[in-house]
């Protein structure tokens, strides 16, 4: 079986927010992910999840077009029986600024693709709820490539139709954050 290597591009039309697990304290109770240069970057394995949930409502909805054995190849599964998980047939890369820009933009201009934003629980009478406040770090709109390694030739205009599909991304996207446009490059 022949395959191909999908590279991608992801331009932001809105703040985004991929998470890092970490806070600032008092600045930012979530900080984006960054690299060792202190560029954001969308790892991998979070595109991974969320193409695969792509495939899982395609199955739902055409499952003559998209198979569960189709998804299982590339992603993988957990066996319930054998209490085991098996890895898929794909490497997905991390999402990252080209390369271009990451040798143009120095660490101390890093610091201008991200601000905070902050939130609260407003309660029926129209007044904040102690103890909502929440503020969180995100970056600016900017444009992120990656790749997806291993999918069959004869598969390649599926995935491009599931990066088309995937039109937020991020922390928050229900509220605005990670609007974006996928496709392959």
């Amino acid at each position: 079986m022949a395959t191909e290597t999908i590279k991608y591009s992801i331009t932001f039309l809105s703040e985004w927010h991929a998470g890092s697990g970490l806070s600032s304290g008092a600045e930012a109770d979530a900080l984006v992910i960054k690299d060792k240069n202190n560029l954001p970057y969308l790892p991998g394995k979070t595109f991974k999840g969320l193409l695969k949930d792509v495939f899982e409502d395609f199955n739902e909805v055409q499952n003559d077009l998209i198979s569960r054995d189709f998804i299982t190849t590339y992603f993988g599964d957990f066996d319930i029986n054998d209490n085991k998980s098996h890895k898929g047939s794909l490497f997905f890369s991390n999402a990252t600024l080209s390369e271009i820009e990451q040798k143009e933009v120095s660490r101390k201009m890093s610091e201008f693709l991200y601000k905070n934003i902050a939130s609260t629980k407003i309660n029926e009478s129209g007044v904040a709820v102690n103890g909502s406040l929440r503020t969180i770090e995100v970056c600016i709109p900017l444009t992120l490539v990656g790749e997806i390694e291993g999918v069959a030739t004869e598969d390649v205009i599926k995935f491009e139709k599931a990066l088309h599909y995937l039109r937020h991304l991020g922390s928050n996207r229900n509220r605005g954050l990670g609007r974006c446009k996928i496709q392959k490059i």
